[in-house]
């Protein structure tokens, strides 16, 4: 990430919105800003598969859910916030992997310029390219701050997305199942 750039366009857009850069709260605000996008942007110099490494061989075929995994992103439409959680599921084939891992990769995916419906979809991808389950079921809820901040300001409205794979696509009766987990 080349934080010299960063810094050089929030002086720039400070200086177009008027804004004295030679005031003391204002003078370090384009390094603050630098820093800010490096450590919010991380996710785009990982790869979420690679949060998936650990991986155990085990019995259980039953769902395996983690529910309100808290997310924050950059909407790459308008570069404003997109904040909610992720609830994913899937039905392990042999492999399960550490809890934790689902919500590393839930977190590295978020952690780029993004937008929801993708989100939700490369969570899904990369549970089943790694961990061969017999199905993932990836919904994410969020609130987007292009729609609460400016545009239509509807503050509090939620935006759900879902993908469903294997069998939480093949059989109502689970996805079902599923979703009255993540209701609760």
């Amino acid at each position: 990430m080349d934080k010299r750039k960063i810094e050089k366009g929030v002086r720039m857009i400070l200086e177009a919105v008027g804004a004295d850069l030679e005031k003391k709260d204002i003078a370090a605000t384009p390094a603050r800003v630098a820093d800010m996008y490096e450590e919010i942007l991380s996710g785009q110099f990982k790869k979420a598969e690679d949060e998936l490494e650990v991986i155990l061989e085990h019995k259980h075929d039953e769902i395996i859910l983690l529910r309100d995994i808290p997310l924050y992103s950059m909407c790459e439409h308008h570069m404003l916030p997109f904040v909610g959680k992720a609830h994913v599921a899937y039905i392990p084939d042999k492999r399960i992997t550490g809890l934790s891992k689902i919500a590393r990769v839930v977190e590295v995916l978020s952690r780029r310029l993004q937008v929801q419906e993708r989100l939700t979809t490369e969570v899904a991808d990369v549970i089943m390219k790694k961990l061969k389950p017999k199905g993932v079921m990836v919904v994410v809820e969020a609130e987007h701050y292009c729609m609460t901040m400016r545009g239509v300001k509807k503050p509090g409205t939620v935006t759900v997305t879902s993908v469903v794979r294997g069998v939480f696509r093949t059989n109502s009766k689970t996805r079902q199942e599923a979703m009255s987990l993540i209701k609760k």
